[in-house]
Formats: C-alpha cells, structure tokens, sequence
C-alpha cells in the first residue's frame, strides 16, 4: 500500500511539472508552461474595471446595481477570466472529464489568490452532492481548493456539505437560483469558528451559489468570507435594473 502511494505521488509530481503540448490550441511547448504564450495573450483576463465586491466585470468604476441591491455574501469576490472564449471553453472542459486540467487553472490562480487573499485562514470548496459526484467523476470546485491549498500552504477545510439535489440552474435568474439552494448547505463549525475563508468555485454567474455557501459558513460562525472562481460573467448592465 505505500508503495502505491509512493508511485502514484511520484507520476503526480512528473504530470504537475510537465506539459508538452498547450492545453488550450495543442501547439507543442518548450519551455516549462501549460499555455502557450500567444493563448495566454488572448484569453480574456479579468484584469479591468470590476465591481468591487461580486468582482464582475462592468463598464466604469462604482459598485454595481445587483450588489448595491443585493450583495453576495462575502466580503469580496474575485474571478481570474471574463467567462467566454478559451477561459469559458476551459472550464467547461474541465466541468465534462477533462480533469487534468486543474494544474492549468491553478497555474492562473494562484498569482490572483497572491495579489487578494494571501491573509485568509482556510480554503473551502462548493460542494457537490454524493450523487452527483459519483456521476461527475469529482468535484471540480474541490479539486481547485484542494490543489491552491497545496501550492500557497493555506489549509484546506472540508468541512461543506450539499445535503439536496437541485434542478440545473443554466437558465435561472439570481432569485430563482436562490430558491433553489435554499437550504442545501451545511457547515461544520468547529474547524471555520471566526475564520477567514475563501470559498473556491469554478465560475460566478449570478453569485447565488457563493451566497447560499456564504450564509451555511455564516450560520457556522465562519468570521470574514472571500470567494475566488476562475471565471465569471459579465454584467453586461451593471447600472441598469437589477436581474430579477
């Protein structure tokens, strides 16, 4: 049995610093990267004007009207890409089997969690559902916490648990994903009482999905929370009427 964990951390550790080829046009690599340098320039980084809390990508500074109306439930949201293009096939690929490419998304997170949540206390990931993970193969939100906790040595919490099914929320507003999740989550408290916790996922769209997670961590007595995903959707009227 240790050999087997000795060999299976060994081809871990040759996958992690290896890539030959780009994981997102296939042109082969020679230098230590996973992307290749004209991918990376095009992909469409979440580098401009964001709301300052969900940490969407709007037009002009200010806080937008969604957040003014209803904030998400943490303290600050950030995501590394805009989510369409490469980064929204990127993770659409990783969401539907391709797992390996949690190295990749990694390599983009890690500088943002540098730049805006060296300080918190403890990783946590959105959960699935046992069932649902069996039918995925794993958890992606996971995967993600679990591989930045690795690399930046923040612990990683698992201490959320998704307690119902839910319906596919692709096609839902903000407040019919919040019926939704309403209830789904649980949290243990002792390992999150008066911690700061970043909650990693793969993409922010509404913020609904952060906010429920957010408010089972609160009920834990969780302190500060920050949320970290690797995309997340524009708001493409962050001034006009809030989404219903």
């Amino acid at each position: 049995m240790e050999l087997i964990t000795r060999l299976k951390n060994a081809v871990k550790a040759y996958d992690d610093a290896h890539n030959f080829t780009c994981d997102l046009c296939g042109r082969e690599l020679f230098a230590n990267e996973r992307i290749c340098a004209p991918c990376r320039k095009a992909l469409p980084w979440n580098d401009g004007c964001v709301c300052p809390f969900c940490g969407r990508k709007i037009k002009e500074e200010g806080v937008c009207v969604e957040c003014k109306a209803h904030p998400i439930g943490v303290k600050k949201a950030r995501s590394v890409f805009v989510h369409e293009g490469d980064a929204a096939r990127l993770v659409v690929r990783f969401k539907r089997g391709e797992k390996y490419l949690y190295r990749t998304i990694i390599d983009t997170m890690v500088p943002l969690f540098a730049a805006e949540f060296s300080f918190v206390e403890g990783i946590v990931a959105v959960p699935m559902t046992e069932k649902a993970q069996k039918r995925r193969g794993y958890n992606q939100a996971q995967l993600l916490a679990e591989e930045l906790a690795a690399r930046t040595g923040v612990p990683f919490l698992d201490v959320l648990r998704k307690e119902k099914e839910t319906p596919s929320q692709k096609f839902l507003s903000r407040r019919d994903r919040e019926k939704n999740l309403s209830g789904c989550f649980r949290a243990e408290r002792a390992p999150v009482k008066g911690k700061k916790l970043l909650i990693v996922d793969d993409t922010l769209t509404t913020g609904a999905t952060i906010s429920a997670v957010a408010a089972a961590l609160q009920r834990a007595k969780a302190g500060e929370l920050y949320a970290l995903t690797v995309t997340s959707v524009e708001n493409k009227t962050p001034f006009g009427a809030p989404e219903e």
